[in-house]
C-alpha cells in the first residue's frame, strides 16, 4: 500500500474515531506516528483537516468535505480491484458488528463455508451486547435485532425474532406453570437485557392485550446469562428464541404460556450509511440472507416440546414479581 493511500485510511479511521490512539491501534501505529502521518498529509494537502484539544479531535469544514471525498474514493478504489481480479474473490478486512448471544449461536457456527469460499479475506468480529457505533468502529455490516434507530442506514431483512416466555422443567414442576399473564404474580422473574424495558412484558391473544409490569428477582444485563438462570431453574425469563432455541430444542427449556404473543424484533443485516458498501459487505449480506432464511420459518411446536401443559399455577406469595394489567 503507497504512503500516501495509507495515510489517507488512517485520517479517516482517525476522523470517525475521533483519536489518533484509537486509529492508530487499527492499523498497527504509535499515537505519535499516526499524528505525525496525518500532519503531513495535510501539508500535502495543503489545509488543516483536523483540529486537536487535549480532550479531543475533531474535523475543520474542510476536513469533512475531504472526507466525504476520500471515503468514496477508497471504496471505489475498492470495487475496482474487486472487478480488475475478475474472479470474484474477495480480499482485505471484513468487520461484522453483532450480539454476543446472536454471533456465538447463530453467526459463528455458520462461517466456515463463507471463510472457504474466500480464503483471502479476514473476518473481524465486533461482538457487544450494546449497538455498536457503526461509523466510529469502521462496521463493515452489521447484524440488529429489533427496531433500527438510523433511517439513513441500509438494512436487508434476514428474518425475525419472537419473543416468549421461557423456564426449564425443574422450575414448573417445582412451582408450577402460569396459565396467564396475571399468574406470573406468583412467580420467580428472570429480567435480562431484552426484556428491562419500562413497558414491561406485552401479551396479545384474541385480541386482548395485557401489559405486565415485573421487578425482576434475578436481573442479569447479558443475554446469556438470563438464559443460564433459566436454565438453572431461578425463574422464568422473557427472551427472543434466538437467544435459547438449542435449550428448547434440548428440553433445557420450555416455553410458557405458549398460547399468549409476544411479538417479534426483526433481523437485519445493515449496512453504514454515508459510504459504498464493500463488494465483501454485499456478499457476506447475501450469504446472511441465505443461511439464515429458516429464522423466518421458526414454529413454536417445533421447539418446544413440552410447552403446552397447562398446569394450574400453586397458591402462594409473590416472587419478586409485581403485575399491573391493562385491557385495550
Amino acid at each position: 500500500m503507497s504512503d500516501r493511500l495509507f495515510a489517507l485510511r488512517l485520517f479517516v479511521r482517525v476522523a470517525r474515531t475521533r483519536s489518533f490512539s484509537a486509529a492508530g491501534r487499527e492499523l498497527g501505529l504509535s499515537q505519535p506516528s499516526a499524528s505525525r502521518l496525518v500532519s503531513s498529509l495535510e501539508q500535502e494537502v495543503g489545509a488543516a483537516l483536523l483540529t486537536r484539544t487535549t480532550r479531543a479531535v475533531t474535523l475543520t469544514e474542510a476536513g469533512a468535505d475531504y472526507l466525504a471525498r476520500v471515503e468514496s474514493i477508497l471504496a471505489a478504489l475498492e470495487e475496482a480491484d474487486h472487478f480488475a481480479r475478475g474472479t470474484g474473490e474477495l480480499r482485505g478486512v471484513l468487520r461484522v458488528a453483532a450480539s454476543t448471544t446472536f454471533a456465538v449461536r447463530e453467526l459463528v457456527p455458520r462461517l466456515a463455508p463463507f471463510l472457504a469460499r474466500h480464503p483471502a479475506l479476514r473476518i473481524e468480529l465486533l461482538l457487544n451486547d450494546q449497538r455498536q457505533d457503526l461509523v466510529a468502529e469502521a462496521v463493515d455490516v452489521a447484524v440488529r435485532i429489533g427496531v433500527l434507530t438510523d433511517s439513513t442506514a441500509v438494512a436487508k431483512r434476514i428474518g425475525v425474532s419472537h419473543r416468549m416466555l421461557a423456564a426449564s422443567p425443574a422450575y414448573l414442576s417445582r412451582e408450577g406453570t402460569p396459565g396467564a399473564p396475571a399468574d406470573l404474580a406468583a412467580h420467580a422473574v428472570i429480567v435480562g437485557p431484552a426484556s428491562a424495558g419500562p413497558d414491561g412484558w406485552a401479551f396479545r391473544k384474541d385480541g386482548k392485550a395485557t401489559s405486565i409490569r415485573v421487578t425482576g428477582r434475578v436481573a442479569v444485563t447479558g443475554t446469556e446469562g438470563a438464559t443460564a438462570a433459566a436454565v438453572a431453574g431461578l425463574g422464568i425469563v422473557s427472551t427472543g428464541h434466538l437467544s435459547c432455541r438449542a435449550e428448547l430444542e434440548s428440553g433445557a427449556l420450555v416455553r410458557v404460556l405458549p398460547d399468549w404473543e409476544m411479538g417479534f424484533g426483526e433481523v437485519n443485516a445493515v449496512l453504514p450509511a454515508g459510504r459504498a458498501a464493500k463488494p465483501a459487505a454485499r456478499a457476506f449480506t447475501e450469504f446472511l440472507v441465505a443461511e439464515l432464511r429458516d429464522l423466518s420459518e421458526w414454529r413454536s411446536e417445533r421447539i418446544a416440546p413440552g410447552s403446552e401443559e397447562k398446569a394450574a399455577p400453586r397458591e402462594r406469595a409473590a416472587r419478586g414479581a409485581r403485575v399491573r394489567t391493562s385491557k385495550t
